[in-house]
C-alpha cells in the first residue's frame, strides 16, 4: 500500500523498518521538528526522522498538522492509509479522513486502559501485571477508536520502562504489517473499546521524578522502575561537598524497617514508609548508570545515612 508514517521516538523506528521491509511504499514520513538534544543542546532530528533520512525517505516536520497547508499537503499524497506510532500531535478530522482506508494507530497499552502520552510508564507505576500493544482505527477522540488487533505482554517484577518499551516495540513492529494486510483485504474486524475501565496516561512531569521515601516500598519501587531510564526517579544523598543528586534506576522490594529514607545497611537497602527497597542500579550526576556494587565503590552510603 501507499502509506504515510507518522512517528517520533525510538519506539516508532522498528515499526517503520518493518513496514519498509514488508514492501509498502512510504510516500512520506512525518515527525516532530528537530529539538535541542545533548550537552550542547544542538538541534537534532528525532529518531524516526534520522532513520527515514538514512533510507532516503521524504520527511516532513510540521509544527502543527492543523495548519491548512499541512492538511493539503497530506491530502495530496493520495494515500491508501496512514500509520501513526507515538507521533506526538493530535490529528484533526480532515487529516484522519484523507487516506482511502483511514488512519491507524499502534498504541502501547490494552485500551481503554492508559490512553494518552505515557502508557508504558504509567502501567508500571500503577503496578499492572500485564499491558500490551494494540492497533486501532483513529478517531478524533484521544485513543478512543475501535481496536483491530492486539497482544498482551507481561510486566515482570524487575521490569523498567526501558525494558518494557523494548518488548512492546518489538511486538508492535511484528504486528503492524499483519494488521495492514488484514485492512487491505478487508478482513480486519473492528471492536469498539469498552466504556468501563478508561484511564489516562498523563505525560510524565519533572516534578513527579523526586522519590518520596515516606510512601510504601511497593509504590517507591514502581515509581523507580516506571521512570527508568528516563527521566529517572531521583533523591539527594549527603556528601562532604553538599547534597548530590542520584537517580535510582532499578530496585526491588525487601523487608526492612526504619526512618523513611534511611539506609538500613551498607548495600543500598533504603527504608520507606512501609517496608524497604533495595537499589540495584543508580546514577550520580555527571556519571553513567552503575550497578549498586560499582556505584558504592565510588560513592559509599553507609548504614544510617538519610536520603532526601
Amino acid at each position: 500500500m501507499r502509506l504515510a508514517f507518522l512517528g517520533t521516538p525510538d519506539f516508532s523506528v522498528a515499526c517503520l523498518a518493518e513496514l519498509v521491509a514488508a514492501g509498502h511504499e512510504i510516500a512520506c514520513v512525518y515527525s516532530q521538528p528537530p529539538a535541542p538534544r545533548g550537552r550542547g543542546q544542538d538541534l537534532k532530528p528525532s529518531p524516526v526522522h534520522a532513520f527515514a533520512d538514512s533510507l532516503g525517505l521524504p520527511v516532513r516536520t510540521p509544527v502543527s498538522m492543523k495548519a491548512p497547508e499541512e492538511i493539503e499537503a497530506f491530502r495530496a499524497l493520495d494515500l491508501d492509509a496512514a500509520v501513526v506510532v507515538a507521533f506526538g500531535q493530535i490529528l484533526v478530522r480532515d487529516v484522519l479522513e484523507a487516506p482511502r482506508l483511514g488512519c491507524f494507530n499502534l498504541h502501547a497499552s490494552l485500551l481503554p486502559r492508559w490512553r494518552g502520552a505515557a502508557p508504558i510508564q504509567r502501567a508500571i507505576m500503577a503496578g499492572d501485571a500485564v499491558t500490551g500493544v494494540q492497533v486501532m482505527r483513529m478517531s478524533e477522540g484521544l485513543d478512543e477508536g475501535p481496536v483491530l488487533m492486539g497482544e498482551q505482554v507481561r510486566i515482570d517484577a524487575l521490569e523498567t520502562a526501558g525494558t518494557l518499551h523494548d518488548k512492546l516495540a518489538a511486538v508492535g513492529a511484528r504486528m503492524l504489517p499483519v494488521a495492514l494486510a488484514a485492512i487491505e483485504r478487508g478482513g480486519a474486524r473492528e471492536v469498539p473499546q469498552a466504556e468501563e475501565g478508561v484511564t489516562y496516561a498523563k505525560k510524565i512531569k519533572s516534578a513527579e521524578a523526586r522519590i518520596d521515601w515516606s510512601r510504601p516500598a511497593a509504590e517507591v519501587d514502581r515509581h523507580i522502575r516506571g521512570l527508568s531510564p528516563f527521566p529517572g526517579a531521583w533523591f539527594e544523598a549527603p556528601s562532604d561537598k553538599g547534597p548530590v543528586r542520584v537517580k535510582a534506576l532499578l530496585s526491588r522490594v525487601e523487608d526492612g524497617d526504619g526512618e523513611a529514607g534511611a539506609a538500613l545497611d551498607d548495600a543500598l537497602l533504603i527504608a520507606c514508609g512501609d517496608g524497604a527497597v533495595r537499589l540495584l542500579k543508580a546514577q550520580r550526576e555527571g556519571k553513567g548508570a552503575q550497578d549498586a556494587e560499582v556505584f558504592l565503590r565510588g560513592f559509599p552510603l553507609a548504614a544510617g545515612t538519610v536520603l532526601a
